[in-house]
């Protein structure tokens, strides 16, 4: 196969402790990375006083990495500033939280242009280019300025948004123009596709072919959805493990016989936790009986905490988790566990398989992995029952999981109840359709369908098993 060259904002090399604490998305890449004896390029995480353009090279576990470092007001304008302050505020429906500012936009395109000089001359000839996220959308047309003519491809994790909101991004259509230096342009649903082509068409007067190219002018660009799955295989393994095994223990024994609910999200607005609070104190209010039989355990590692919509977001859910639990807590139960820290993934496994409900309900998301690694954590025998967010790009693939409007408490105490009452049977044909899903379309699957694609070979379909 030709060399690969992987693109993202930060880099995630291989740590060589077996996939257990290791995020699926890294161990697919590295191993399509070892495969093909490739690179992987982008931001060390480490601030300079002054760019340079050095590239660190390392190589460990059969995975090459080349990062450089920013400077700090690269920081500030590209990532905390454009990156997570306009387009992901933007891209999650959330045009209010959305800040833009000239600095912040011409920070982008600075620190592309300077990603895109310093990855050039690490191209060769046949080199695949795959380059990911919101971070990075003009990196191929800043390579294609600078004479790479290779196939390049862009796959964006996030979800893309209605036309007409987009347009409320100042110089919109420049940012989609810059897709169309890349040969193919991959979406996590088909939801996110047609939001892609509405605007092609009503704004740039493009047109989508049969085959699934948009055209625009002399211009085009394939442009398939291509959702991501877990690393199955490599998550039953650490769920078998003994700190699995340890987790669900003390769960189990912590529950001391109530049913365990569990949320387990990145602390930020986009996951629809304040609402799932709020649904969750309406079932106390109108369920009396439940009152000590059950607890919702919430775990939310907090993220970019110098933003302040993140500030803000963990001062409110600070305040309404102590209000629930001042307003319904007695000496032996508290009706909401709030973590604010992080667990590996071999214990977050033995904590999924320890919760009756996994409660999953985003305001938007790409795709939400949680859901997956949920479903794939279950006992078959005795599963949990998902409760899942309509508004989830996972919703496209898991439709056999109790789907609810995250904005609705009622539809969320109503969804709790459902799945507290579900008979063993429901709850083991609902999960065997979603574990089906999981295990056929999982992220090794996704990996060779987008890089088929790329690379101009035959086409994976959705249907098609891992």
């Amino acid at each position: 196969m030709s060399r690969l060259i992987i693109v993202s904002n930060r880099v995630q090399p291989p740590t060589g402790e077996g996939g257990g604490n290791q995020g699926g998305l890294a161990v697919a890449l590295s191993a399509a990375l070892r495969e093909s004896s490739g690179i992987w390029f982008g931001w060390s995480g480490e601030v300079a006083e002054q760019f340079t353009g050095h590239i660190n090279l390392r190589r460990a576990f059969g995975v090459t990495t080349a990062t450089v470092d920013l400077e700090e007001q690269d920081v500030d304008e590209y990532y905390n500033g454009y990156a997570n302050r306009t387009l992901w505020p933007l891209f999650h429906y959330r045009v209010d939280l959305a800040e833009f500012e000239s600095g912040f936009a011409e920070g982008y395109e600075r620190v592309n242009r300077r990603f895109a000089e310093t990855l050039q001359p690490l191209v060769e000839e046949d080199d695949l280019i795959w380059v990911h996220d919101y971070h990075m959308f003009p990196l191929g047309r800043f390579l294609r300025d600078r004479g790479v003519r290779n196939r390049m491809g862009f796959f964006l994790h996030i979800p893309w948004p209605p036309y007409r909101l987009l347009m409320s991004l100042p110089d919109h259509r420049e940012l989609v123009e810059t897709l169309f230096a890349y040969d193919v342009v991959g979406f996590q649903t088909q939801d996110s596709l047609e939001a892609f082509h509405d605007y092609v068409v009503h704004e740039m007067g493009g047109t989508v072919e049969e085959d699934g190219r948009v055209v625009v002018g002399d211009r085009s660009v394939l442009a398939r959805a291509c959702p991501i799955g877990i690393d199955t295989d490599n998550f039953l393994e650490a769920a078998r493990s003994p700190a699995a095994k340890d987790a669900y223990d003390r769960m189990r024994e912590s529950a001391n016989g109530r049913d365990m609910i569990v949320g387990v999200d990145r602390l930020d607005y986009s996951k629809g936790l304040q609402e799932r609070f709020l649904g969750y104190e309406r079932l106390l209010q109108q369920e009396e009986g439940l009152h000590g039989r059950l607890f919702l355990l919430q775990i939310a590692p907090p993220s970019r905490g110098d933003v302040q919509s993140y500030q803000e977001i963990r001062a409110g859910l600070d305040s309404l988790s102590g209000r629930i639990n001042g307003a319904y807590a007695d000496a032996e139960w508290v009706p909401i566990r709030y973590v604010n820290r992080g667990y590996p993934r071999d214990r977050l496994a033995g904590i999924y398989r320890a919760a009756r409900i996994g409660l999953v309900t985003p305001l938007r998301d790409g795709m939400n992995l949680v859901a997956k690694e949920y479903i794939a954590a279950q006992d078959p025998e005795d599963p949990g029952v998902l409760i899942l967010s309509r508004f989830a790009g996972a919703a496209e693939q898991l439709s056999d999981a109790l789907l609810i409007n995250p904005h609705s408490p009622e539809d969320i105490a109503d969804a709790i109840q459902k799945a507290l009452a579900m008979p063993l049977a429901e709850r083991k044909a609902r999960w065997r359709a979603c574990m089906d899903s999981v295990e056929q379309q999982d992220v090794m699957w996704w990996r060779r369908c987008f890089l088929s694609a790329l690379a101009g070979e035959e086409e994976c379909s959705q249907a098609d098993a891992a």
